[in-house]
């Protein structure tokens, strides 16, 4: 067993006796009240230290975290022994470094030391090499560097178990540990106990505008996709033989779907490969005629624009750990998200709530969070527990529909292997709200979805105007009504919080 999961038992174990003994010094009133005491004991040291994967293999080449050394002070760090003089560079500039290498460069790295081992064998560094030469036409052998070797090298054996057999001692290294945990570790129970969203069925789309879209507010849909022939028939199999040869944007590359399963199935990575294709309906007619926009979301004033209104539709498919890090959703759209099958967690922050961890630039143009979904709940999830605007989470599961209000901040990750439905439209509550973006100095780097940004606006707005005469004005006029009475309501207040320093008895 690895030395930091005996650190992490450790802990829980002197936790444990420590609550123990609080216990025996406890008289409690009743038996209820010791078995509800013992319960929360008990579920407070489920919450202790990490649950790996069923499947995770052990730590890759035996890196441990850096603070195991501090508990074996005979012990060097061969880190950076091996590293000589450039030891001073952090881990991540190092591998930024080797990033630059070929693979029979880094092959021949590998061989100078046992540091230099464990670095030129960093998976994601074999990642590239494959994704950048390969494209989307490997197949998957267990590990990136087995997956590259097989290509090139098909007489030479080499699996993704076979790579992990040499084990270097004494390399701690927090950066490089923590990639191979994120890759590996169970969601815990408390990241998916909340369940704050409000969940409606059955609503009428009066009623939907009225309590969730005008005021710009999630809602979970349940049984409006009951009639989708694609909840009942997009198994893999059927998908797998629907689509044949037909090849889908996966990360940075083009995959028939067939090469992605596999890919999906033997993936142990910290940030897994996501099928998220926008013309996903052109490419499979059939796949577009299985499924249909819920009656809450079929106002779609982008539709105006024909073949050059932005991306606004994707199926997505992505296997347990896979899923989005913190965005808001593009050109200031509102979106619905239906999961087909399988379940996804999603966490929601309010526009004006910047979730923790996350840095978006001041234009809004870059947003810089942590590398995987999992390093963020790792690191940052409990952050949220003691704020006054906690987010909204919930799971959403085969079935049911995501309304993601324009602006909103959320992160998504599947529970499990998903396929879902995702669109993004523009209706008469959000449209000032998408016209100001696109108008906006820096659209040339906002707007997404389209190779023409900078004309966008002028164009949706001449034809929204064309084929809604008036529409805009109409809305302009409402949002100054509203403006209006707002400010007299904050001014009417303020007035009264006045005049309650007037009063004398």
């Amino acid at each position: 067993m690895p030395k930091y999961k005996n650190l992490l038992l450790a802990s829980k174990r002197r936790k444990s006796k420590s609550k123990k003994r609080k216990l025996t010094q406890r008289e409690p009133e009743s038996l209820f009240q010791e078995r509800a005491f013992n319960q929360e004991i008990e579920e407070d040291e489920d919450e202790t230290g990490f649950k790996l994967k069923i499947a995770a293999p052990s730590q890759e080449h035996g890196v441990q975290p850096l603070g195991n050394l501090y508990f074996n002070p005979g012990s060097v760090n061969v880190r950076n022994t091996g590293l000589g003089n450039l030891q001073i560079l952090t881990d991540e500039l190092v591998l930024d470094i080797l990033g630059l290498l070929d693979a029979t460069h880094l092959g021949l790295l590998a061989t100078v030391t046992k540091s230099l081992y464990i670095f030129a064998n960093h998976e994601p560094l074999w990642r590239n090499l494959v994704l950048e030469e390969l494209k989307g036409e490997f197949l998957f052998n267990g590990s990136w560097k087995a997956t590259y070797v097989a290509a090139h090298h098909p007489k030479f054996k080499l699996s993704g178990d076979d790579e992990s057999n040499l084990k270097i001692i004494d390399f701690y290294s927090d950066y490089m540990f923590q990639s191979w945990l994120c890759a590996n570790l169970e969601m815990k129970p408390k990241w998916l106990r909340r369940d704050n969203i409000t969940r409606v069925r059955g609503i009428s789309v009066e009623d939907f505008i009225t309590k969730f879209e005008e005021p710009n507010k999630p809602v979970l849909l349940e049984g409006c996709l009951d009639h989708w022939p694609a909840i009942e028939k997009w198994s893999r199999d059927y998908l797998t033989q629907v689509v044949g040869d037909v090849e889908f944007a996966v990360g940075p590359v083009e995959m028939k779907l067939e090469k992605y399963f596999r890919y999906s199935d033997g993936a142990r990575e910290e940030r897994p490969l996501y099928l998220f294709d926008p013309k996903f309906a052109e490419k499979v007619p059939v796949l577009d005629s299985e499924y249909d926009v819920p009656v809450y979301f079929r106002e779609d004033l982008f539709g105006v624009l024909g073949n050059e209104r932005p991306d606004y539709r994707w199926i997505i498919i992505g296997p347990a750990g896979s899923g989005s890090s913190f965005h808001i959703d593009p050109n200031s759209t509102s979106a619905w998200n239906a999961v087909v099958t399988g379940s996804k967690k999603w966490v929601l922050f309010p526009p004006d709530v910047v979730p923790p961890g996350v840095h978006p630039s001041p234009d809004g143009a870059e947003v810089a969070c942590p590398v995987s979904i999992i390093e963020w709940f790792m690191n940052f999830y409990d952050d949220t527990k003691d704020w006054e605007k906690k987010p909204i989470e919930c799971i959403c599961k085969a079935g049911e529909v995501m309304f993601v209000p324009n602006g909103w901040w959320h992160l998504v990750i599947n529970l499990e292997e998903s396929i879902a439905i995702t669109q993004n439209y523009v209706s008469r509550r959000n449209l000032l709200n998408v016209l100001e973006f696109l108008k906006k100095p820096n659209a040339k780097e906002l707007v997404s979805g389209t190779t023409d940004r900078e004309n966008l606006h002028d164009k949706f707005k001449k034809a929204i105007e064309g084929a809604y005469p008036g529409t805009i004005q109409e809305l302009e006029k409402k949002a100054e009504e509203a403006k209006r009475v707002e400010e007299q309501r904050v001014s009417f207040w303020d007035s009264a919080k006045a005049d309650t320093f007037k009063f004398s008895f």
